[in-house]
């Protein structure tokens, strides 16, 4: 695979990351909290910018990837699959009557 491809794409991950901060207007957005506030809570809001750091750091690596890609798509993978678990047992329209950036979030 062409190494600036993945280059690249470790760098828009982390960015993707880094778009927490608008969403959760700089920490202060308690209705993105209060919608999940075990795994959304600022706590966890600030360990996905630091995964996010993460994707930028491993944008700086030429060689072996593999291992590094791999852990970040079970990250990734365990995100999902909590965040599908939210949308079956809450409601989207809910968060977006409360807050129309936490509903975006919670959206995407």
């Amino acid at each position: 695979m062409n190494q600036k491809l993945i280059k690249n794409g470790f760098i828009l991950a982390g960015l993707m990351n880094f778009s927490v901060l608008l969403f959760s207007r700089g920490f202060t957005n308690v209705a993105i909290n209060e919608a999940d506030p075990v795994v959304m809570s600022n706590f966890g809001l600030v360990m996905i910018i630091m995964w996010g750091l993460a994707y930028i750091s491993a944008s700086t690596i030429s060689t072996s990837l593999k291992w590094v890609a791999g852990a970040f798509a079970l990250e990734k993978l365990i995100y999902v699959v909590v965040w599908v678990k939210w949308l079956l047992g809450n409601s989207l329209g809910a968060v977006y009557s409360v807050d129309m950036f936490a509903g975006i979030f919670y959206s995407i």
